[in-house]
Protein backbone atom coordinates (compact mmCIF):
# COMPACT_ATOMS: atom_id res chain seq x y z
CA UNK A 1 0.00 0.00 0.00
CA UNK A 2 0.96 3.53 -0.78
CA UNK A 3 2.80 5.09 2.06
CA UNK A 4 3.44 8.94 3.16
CA UNK A 5 5.94 10.50 5.04
CA UNK A 6 6.35 10.82 8.63
CA UNK A 7 7.69 14.06 8.14
CA UNK A 8 5.37 16.58 7.36
CA UNK A 9 6.13 19.65 4.84
CA UNK A 10 4.19 22.72 4.76
CA UNK A 11 1.12 23.24 2.95
CA UNK A 12 2.20 25.73 0.91
CA UNK A 13 4.72 22.97 -0.81
CA UNK A 14 1.86 20.45 -0.28
CA UNK A 15 -0.04 22.78 -2.68
CA UNK A 16 2.65 23.86 -5.46
CA UNK A 17 3.99 20.18 -5.58
CA UNK A 18 0.30 18.88 -6.39
CA UNK A 19 0.03 21.92 -8.48
CA UNK A 20 2.79 20.63 -10.60
CA UNK A 21 1.43 16.82 -10.51
CA UNK A 22 -1.62 18.11 -11.40
CA UNK A 23 -0.16 20.30 -14.43
CA UNK A 24 2.24 17.53 -15.43
CA UNK A 25 -1.24 14.76 -15.89
CA UNK A 26 -2.47 17.71 -18.17
CA UNK A 27 0.31 18.17 -20.55
CA UNK A 28 0.31 14.32 -21.30
CA UNK A 29 -0.75 14.36 -24.67
CA UNK A 30 -1.84 10.06 -26.27
CA UNK A 31 -1.88 7.15 -24.94
CA UNK A 32 1.78 5.61 -25.22
CA UNK A 33 2.75 8.95 -23.48
CA UNK A 34 0.22 8.30 -21.09
CA UNK A 35 1.18 4.57 -20.13
CA UNK A 36 4.77 5.64 -20.38
CA UNK A 37 4.32 8.48 -17.50
CA UNK A 38 2.54 6.66 -15.66
CA UNK A 39 4.70 3.41 -15.64
CA UNK A 40 7.37 6.44 -14.64
CA UNK A 41 5.74 8.16 -12.08
CA UNK A 42 3.14 5.38 -10.48
CA UNK A 43 4.07 1.85 -8.83
CA UNK A 44 2.42 -1.29 -9.75
CA UNK A 45 0.33 -1.46 -7.20
CA UNK A 46 -0.49 2.21 -7.37
CA UNK A 47 -1.62 1.63 -11.34
CA UNK A 48 -3.70 -1.38 -10.17
CA UNK A 49 -5.44 0.78 -7.32
CA UNK A 50 -6.00 3.38 -9.90
CA UNK A 51 -7.56 1.44 -12.03
CA UNK A 52 -10.12 -0.57 -9.84
CA UNK A 53 -11.06 2.51 -8.65
CA UNK A 54 -12.73 3.80 -12.20
CA UNK A 55 -13.26 -0.07 -12.73
CA UNK A 56 -15.34 -0.10 -9.75
CA UNK A 57 -17.24 3.56 -10.50
CA UNK A 58 -17.64 2.44 -14.54
CA UNK A 59 -19.49 -0.86 -12.68
CA UNK A 60 -21.67 0.74 -10.49
CA UNK A 61 -22.52 3.77 -13.09
CA UNK A 62 -23.41 0.71 -15.14
CA UNK A 63 -25.66 -0.59 -11.91
CA UNK A 64 -23.76 -3.74 -11.07
CA UNK A 65 -24.35 -4.45 -7.01
CA UNK A 66 -21.56 -4.05 -5.00
CA UNK A 67 -20.58 -7.65 -3.95
CA UNK A 68 -20.71 -8.38 -7.88
CA UNK A 69 -17.91 -6.06 -8.37
CA UNK A 70 -16.23 -7.42 -5.42
CA UNK A 71 -15.87 -10.61 -7.14
CA UNK A 72 -14.97 -9.12 -10.61
CA UNK A 73 -12.50 -6.79 -9.09
CA UNK A 74 -11.41 -8.70 -5.73
CA UNK A 75 -11.81 -5.14 -3.91
CA UNK A 76 -13.38 -4.88 -0.68
CA UNK A 77 -16.67 -4.01 -0.04
CA UNK A 78 -15.52 -0.86 2.02
CA UNK A 79 -13.32 0.31 -1.27
CA UNK A 80 -16.08 0.02 -3.40
CA UNK A 81 -18.39 1.94 -0.64
CA UNK A 82 -15.56 4.64 -0.74
CA UNK A 83 -15.77 4.74 -4.52
CA UNK A 84 -19.39 4.84 -4.16
CA UNK A 85 -19.07 8.04 -1.59
CA UNK A 86 -17.17 9.84 -4.00
CA UNK A 87 -18.78 9.30 -7.31
CA UNK A 88 -22.15 10.70 -5.81
CA UNK A 89 -20.70 13.79 -3.37
CA UNK A 90 -17.36 13.96 -4.57
CA UNK A 91 -16.40 17.42 -6.90
CA UNK A 92 -17.37 15.41 -10.46
CA UNK A 93 -14.17 13.74 -11.34
CA UNK A 94 -15.11 10.32 -11.91
CA UNK A 95 -17.94 11.88 -13.03
CA UNK A 96 -16.68 13.55 -15.71
CA UNK A 97 -13.99 10.80 -16.74
CA UNK A 98 -17.21 8.27 -16.71
CA UNK A 99 -19.34 10.30 -19.12
CA UNK A 100 -16.17 10.64 -22.04
CA UNK A 101 -15.59 6.63 -21.37
CA UNK A 102 -19.72 6.37 -21.90
CA UNK A 103 -19.37 9.12 -25.03
CA UNK A 104 -16.37 6.67 -26.80
CA UNK A 105 -18.50 3.60 -25.55
CA UNK A 106 -21.64 5.24 -27.59
CA UNK A 107 -18.98 5.85 -30.79
CA UNK A 108 -18.07 2.32 -30.38
CA UNK A 109 -21.74 0.98 -30.48
CA UNK A 110 -22.25 2.98 -33.65
CA UNK A 111 -19.20 1.77 -35.45
CA UNK A 112 -20.55 -2.08 -34.19
CA UNK A 113 -24.18 -1.24 -35.83
CA UNK A 114 -22.59 -0.27 -39.16
CA UNK A 115 -19.77 -3.03 -39.08
CA UNK A 116 -22.70 -5.03 -38.50
CA UNK A 117 -25.17 -3.62 -41.14
CA UNK A 118 -22.47 -3.70 -43.62
CA UNK A 119 -21.47 -7.40 -42.82
CA UNK A 120 -25.01 -8.93 -43.23
CA UNK A 121 -25.33 -8.07 -46.88
CA UNK A 122 -22.79 -10.08 -47.79
CA UNK A 123 -23.46 -12.85 -45.38
CA UNK A 124 -27.01 -13.23 -47.08
CA UNK A 125 -25.16 -14.33 -50.46
CA UNK A 126 -25.38 -18.00 -51.15
CA UNK A 127 -22.27 -18.89 -52.59
CA UNK A 128 -19.32 -17.41 -51.05
CA UNK A 129 -21.21 -15.91 -48.20
CA UNK A 130 -20.15 -18.43 -45.66
CA UNK A 131 -17.18 -16.38 -44.01
CA UNK A 132 -19.15 -13.22 -44.55
CA UNK A 133 -21.51 -14.96 -42.29
CA UNK A 134 -18.99 -16.23 -39.68
CA UNK A 135 -18.03 -12.57 -39.05
CA UNK A 136 -21.23 -10.98 -39.14
CA UNK A 137 -21.79 -13.72 -36.19
CA UNK A 138 -18.12 -12.97 -34.49
CA UNK A 139 -19.35 -9.37 -34.73
CA UNK A 140 -22.99 -9.64 -32.85
CA UNK A 141 -21.52 -12.05 -29.90
CA UNK A 142 -18.91 -9.45 -29.27
CA UNK A 143 -21.07 -6.80 -28.90
CA UNK A 144 -23.28 -8.92 -26.18
CA UNK A 145 -19.69 -9.74 -23.74
CA UNK A 146 -20.80 -8.18 -20.54
CA UNK A 147 -18.41 -5.25 -19.19
CA UNK A 148 -15.74 -7.46 -17.78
Amino acid sequence: MAQVSKYPISNVVAERIFDLFVGSVVMVKGKEEAEAYLSDVLSPTEKIMIAKRIAIAYLLSKGYQYRDISKILRVSLTTIASVNLSLRYGKGGYTTILSKIEKNENLEQFFHTVLEGALSFPAMASKGGGIWRYLHEEVKQSRKKKAF
